[in-house]
């Protein structure tokens, strides 16, 4: 008899950069327990998802997924059932032509429990904004235009630091600083105080935060990555000091 399966399914908007973080955290992350973390992609932006489940409110979306091309071999052994969690991981996008926060704000509200519908996690401007990090420029100040194209990932090359450009050779304690300075950026968007939050921070309330202070002010967004704020929710807020703390046994 097969015994089942705990799988943890992530869903990424893209493939290339989101499988470099994926194989990345994964080396010191999310492997402590039985569970199994799985990649797997979606290959369209979060409006292209917002319209699909508008035009069938029933879809599922594993099975959905499971029928793509491009996650034929990730999820063929994979039943919907052995599915304990799922993340979604995407980008704001609002240059997109079928972006509006409208619809964001939606996605958000569905997609708010990783043991449901599953938890989606949005990064501002989009997944390069992991890098965006330089001693130089105090990391609360980072801001860019979130409405228009902007050549982000041209911007990130020239102003973060070069250590954290070559994703698949990030170590734990880049991932360490990497997961401070944005939990901290989080914080300081929420209460203007830069540093570690002390209790969970919801994705609609970082969307509702960016609307009130930078996007419905001048079309702007305060940088931010999906994936540090996704590790504090994973471990704890109370456990983040901890791990941040932690030295590698990798």
């Amino acid at each position: 008899m097969r015994l089942v399966a705990n799988y943890i399914l992530l869903i990424f908007e893209g493939e290339k950069t989101e499988r470099l973080i994926f194989n990345s955290f994964t080396k010191y992350f999310l492997n402590e327990s039985e569970n199994t973390v799985i990649f797997s992609v979606y290959c369209c932006e979060i409006y292209s998802l917002f319209h699909k489940l508008s035009n069938d409110p029933f879809l599922e979306l594993f099975y959905f997924l499971k029928e793509q091309p491009q996650n034929s071999e990730l999820l063929k052994d994979v039943t919907l059932s052995e599915v304990s969690e799922t993340y979604l991981f995407f980008d704001y996008d609002g240059h997109a032509p079928a972006a509006t926060d409208i619809k964001l704000k939606a996605m958000l509200e569905h997609f708010d429990e990783e043991t449901e519908n599953g938890k989606l996690y949005i990064s501002y401007p989009m997944v390069e904004a992991i890098r965006h990090l330089s001693p130089d420029v105090k990391f609360e100040n980072t801001i860019v235009n979130g409405k228009s194209v902007i050549k982000y990932k041209n911007i990130v090359h020239n102003e973060g630091v070069h250590y954290l450009r070559n994703l698949a050779e990030l170590s734990f304690e880049n991932w360490q600083y990497i997961i401070e300075q944005h939990c901290k950026k989080t914080n300081h968007l929420m209460c203007n105080t830069y540093e570690l939050p002390t209790s969970y921070i919801s994705q609609l309330q970082i969307f509702n935060a960016q609307k009130q202070k930078h996007i419905d002010v001048d079309e702007k967004v305060a940088v931010l990555s999906a994936f540090p704020t996704f590790i504090a929710d994973y471990y704890g807020y109370a456990k983040l000091p901890d791990l941040l703390n932690k030295h590698s046994e990798k």
